[in-house]
């Protein structure tokens, strides 16, 4: 028997907006203010910091402090240099696929507002006279229909206005989200939705909660850096994306053996603290939630090692979703994936006791 669903209309609502939504790296808020405005009947307060992360807090008086967190930040790009005939180049802000790009639409951010633009490519009849060209981050352009530099100018594009793709939430098959920016502002969703559920079940828990979205993950983990040192948690869930090696041309022997629809991914890592792991695998097993296991070799490449390795140590431990594509405009989870996410952080944290210390030496 399937288990009920435990999206709701106004969660999926919330999640397209969020979701549509542009946050590059470095320009989060105004996805924050969305997350936080949905956030609020959940929570007792805010924190938020100077480079906007923000904290959804319950039971903020509590010593005992633990952490539930994903990163709010989307991949994209800066405008580097304009030709004069007015032509963009870029540069990378974040992990964006310079192979991806051609012939994609694009926001330009300015103050002046949002300035269209496509990422020209030649046709296939001039490319293949000769040595095929294949795309490089030093030959992709962007031509938002400008003819001189000084009309780019005119629009309100100059070098350092960061670059978007537009491309909206769609469902594939009933039960396939796709999107741009899964990665991760789906853990952003994930962690609110775990917050909603205490509160509508009612939930008292023993020490105070942080529901954390991060900034500026996709240049190093920046904003889980900061914030960290801010809360002092005890423990720190932390939820990320990871591959689906199941598609063409990745090498399971490489990524690891996980495919979306089989269940939450539970990483073992150096920074994974083990007895926090074996807590979340057993909330698990005792609850029927699938889960698959990953390895991951000295980091995580997540804000699990930020937290992790701060303040002393803090006892902490990655929870991922399997995702298909990432890095690209469509990327792809399955919804129960992302429910049973939410079902693992729930549960998970019920089972944390106030004052536990994941010591290996009681």
């Amino acid at each position: 028997m399937a288990t009920k669903s435990i999206l709701t209309k106004s969660s999926l609502t919330f999640l397209e907006k969020y979701l549509n939504n542009a946050s590059p790296t470095g320009y989060e808020e105004n996805g924050q203010k969305i997350w936080m405005e949905y956030l609020t009947p959940y929570v007792d307060t805010f924190i938020t910091d100077t480079y906007g992360t923000a904290v959804g807090v319950i039971n903020p008086e509590a010593p005992y402090k633990v952490v539930i967190e994903g990163h709010a930040d989307e991949i994209s790009w800066y405008v580097n240099y304009i030709t004069d005939n007015g032509l963009i180049y870029v540069i990378r802000n974040g992990g964006s696929d310079h192979m991806i790009a051609p012939s994609k639409r694009v926001h330009i951010h300015t103050k002046k507002g949002i300035v269209k633009g496509v990422f020209g490519w030649p046709a296939i009849h001039t490319r293949n006279r000769g040595k095929e060209e294949a795309a490089r981050i030093d030959n992709i352009f962007i031509d938002c229909g400008c003819e001189t530099k000084e009309e780019v100018e005119k629009l309100g594009v100059h070098v350092g206005c960061v670059i978007t793709y537009p491309d909206d939430f769609m469902i594939l098959n009933e039960n396939k989200f796709v999107c741009r920016a899964i990665d991760n502002r789906m853990g952003g969703f994930m962690i609110a939705e775990v917050a909603r559920l205490l509160h509508e079940n009612k939930k008292k828990l023993p020490f105070g909660l942080y529901i954390t979205n991060s900034v500026q993950e996709e240049v190093g983990l920046r904003g889980a850096e900061m914030i960290t040192k801010t809360i002092k948690p005890n423990v720190a869930i932390v939820t990320d994306v990871c591959h689906d090696s199941s598609t063409p041309m990745i090498d399971v022997k490489i990524e690891g053996d996980t495919k979306i629809g089989k269940g939450p991914v539970i990483t073992y890592a150096p920074a994974v603290q083990n007895k926090l792991r074996e807590l979340i695998i057993d909330a698990a097993e005792t609850n029927k939630i699938p889960f698959q296991r990953l390895a991951s070799s000295r980091v995580t490449g997540t804000d699990t090692d930020a937290f992790a390795y701060s303040n002393g140590g803090v006892a902490s431990a990655l929870i991922s979703l399997p995702l298909r594509y990432m890095h690209t405009t469509v990327e792809m989870v399955h919804r129960e994936d992302v429910e049973n996410v939410i079902r693992l952080i729930y549960e998970s944290i019920l089972k944390i006791e106030n004052n536990e210390t994941f010591s290996y030496f009681k």
